[in-house]
Formats: C-alpha cells, structure tokens, sequence
C-alpha cells in the first residue's frame, strides 16, 4: 500500500510538473484569413497554398481563402477594397497592379507580392533590403536582358526583337530604359507591342511580321503562364524564333525557355506569408528575388527554322527537347 501510494503521489508530481508545458505546446486554435488578388486568373495560387499546408496552413481547417481575380476590364481597386473589409491577416498579389491596388487599400493589413517589375520605381517599398511599410514579397522578373542574350548568342545576325507588352503597363521605367540601351548595345532595337489579353496573340506575331523583326521575347506578365504553350504554338506556327519564362513555352513550340523555377518562388513566398503571420513585419522582410533558373532549348523548332544552336548553348540548357 504505502508503494502504491509513493507511487500516485510521483505520478501526480509528474503530472503537475508537464501539464502547463503540454498546454502551452498545444495549437491555439486560430483561423488566418488570407486574401488573394490577381490580375487575371493566378495559376500558381493552388501550389502557393499547398506549400502553406506544408507549414500548417490547411484551407477549411486553420485557413479561409477569400480570392478576387480581376476579369479583364474590372477594377483591381474595388477588389482590393472589399478584401480589406472581410479583416484579412494578410494578403498576397499577383502582378504590379495587383499591388498598388491593395497598398492603396490599406497600410496595415501584410501584403506579399509576387510581381516582374521593379517595385521600387513602382512605389510599392523604399528599397529592397528594408522595404518600410506593410508590404514585402517576390520580383522576380528582371532578367529580359537574359533572354535577349540567348537569343543573339542563338541569332548573331539578330536586329529587330518583337517585345510583348502589356497594354496596361505605364510609361517606360528605369529598368525599361536599362534594358532598351542594353539591346541597343548588341546591336539590337526593341519593338514594344502592346497586347490587350489572349484575344492578342494573332495580332501581335501578324504585327511583328510587319515590322520586320527577327525574333520575339515574351516578358513575365502576370496572365501570361496559362497561355505560354499556347503563345509557343503561335511562335512555331508564325515560324518566328521566340523565348519566353517557363519550360512550357518552349514544350509548346517557343524555340527557347528561360526563367525562374515556379516550384522555388512558391515555396520562398509561403515562408515569408508564414513568418508574417507569425508576427513578423513587412517592412523588415527583405524583397526576395529567384535564386535558380532553367534554360529549356526545343531543338525541333531549331529544325524547322533552319537554325544550328551553338554548342556552347546546349551545354548551358537544363533540357533539350528533341
């Protein structure tokens, strides 16, 4: 008996001991609510948030998602504004109008962007390594000078590049300006065409044709990648040497892919969405950029346009398609 009792009394010590440590560790039951805002549809949100489950975050249990995807012609502002009404604990944007929209929404609630221009000269933060303010996130598409690199090591004769341009796009930026005396060193001179959507497409490479250009580059924009298979059909189709962003473009017919690799910039955004919802502040989270890259080069179009890429080229690609 007096065992027994030795041994409930060490057992209730025990007990007593870990019982507010075990407490503590349990989950505190809260639901983040995240807003999404996009121009267009976003295509990599679904993988964005399964990289959040990954740290915990499972939409319909710990998480809400409220998604507002801007149909062409509706105003990003008034989405924005009715996110910030349903008290989001963050908010995550797809392209530099996404951005604005929700930085001119509010000024408190975390915002991540995902973006291919300079959100610096945007406005959107001070700088990139302390970006001030309630916004932080991606920018991942400063790397057109690049491609209009592969694209002359490929074209040594190359002078005139058929730009896609966003019609929604504001006036030149510094990185703009940059990248056009960038090209006007080799020797090259940019068309920038403007494209409404999708509906575009024929008219831009019918366009292209007209003003002589060589080649065409297809920039990042934010409603691009459901449509890059389809833009590299087009290219093959337009018999016109083409480099986009995503390996997709080139499966599709585009002679070169080039860009950052998706599966890195989800998993970097969702550790950034997860140490802002940890407490973390935007304005100390620095603007990241992508650190790898792939380089996909469709060796059957090469074929078709008569073209022998340079040794030298091939060696660099991460896959050639034959």
């Amino acid at each position: 008996m007096q065992r027994l009792i030795v041994g409930c009394l060490i057992l209730l010590a025990f007990g007593m001991g870990v019982g507010p440590r075990a407490a503590e560790a349990q989950p505190t039951g809260k639901v983040y609510r995240i807003g999404c805002l996009s121009e267009g549809r976003w295509a990599s949100e679904p993988a964005i948030l399964e990289a959040l489950r990954g740290l915990g975050y499972v939409e319909g249990h710990n998480l809400v998602v409220e998604r507002r995807y801007a149909k062409q012609g509706e105003p990003l502002p008034a989405l924005a504004a009715e996110l910030v009404t349903h008290q989001m604990d963050l908010i995550m944007t797809n392209g530099t109008q996404a951005a604005q929209a929700a930085h001119q929404a509010t000024t408190t609630i975390p915002i991540v962007f995902i973006l291919g221009t300079d959100p610096v000269w945007s406005g959107l933060i001070a700088s990139y390594a302390r970006p001030g303010g309630n916004l932080t996130g991606m920018a991942f598409g400063l790397y057109a000078d690049k491609q209009l690199a592969l694209l002359k090591e490929a074209l040594p004769g190359l002078a005139r590049v058929a730009f896609l341009r966003d019609s929604a796009d504001p006036t030149p930026n510094p990185a703009w300006v940059q990248f056009v005396d960038m090209a006007r060193g080799l020797g090259v001179e940019i068309l920038a065409m403007a494209v409404d959507g999708p509906e575009g497409f024929d008219n831009f490479f019918a366009a292209a044709r007209r003003a002589g250009a060589d080649a065409v580059l297809v920039p990042p924009l934010p409603w691009l990648p459901p449509h890059l298979m389809h833009l590299g059909e087009l290219a093959a189709q337009h018999h016109f040497p083409a480099i986009g962003q995503r390996r997709n473009f080139a499966e599709g017919g585009g002679l070169f892919s080039f860009g950052h690799k998706p599966e890195e910039i989800r998993a970097r955004v969702a550790a950034q969405v997860d140490k802002l919802l940890k407490g973390a502040k935007p304005a100390d989270l620095p603007v990241e950029h992508p650190m790898r890259f792939e380089l996909v080069i469709n060796l059957k179009t090469a074929h078709a346009l008569g073209l022998t890429m340079p040794p030298t080229l091939l060696l660099q690609a991460d896959e050639v398609i034959k």
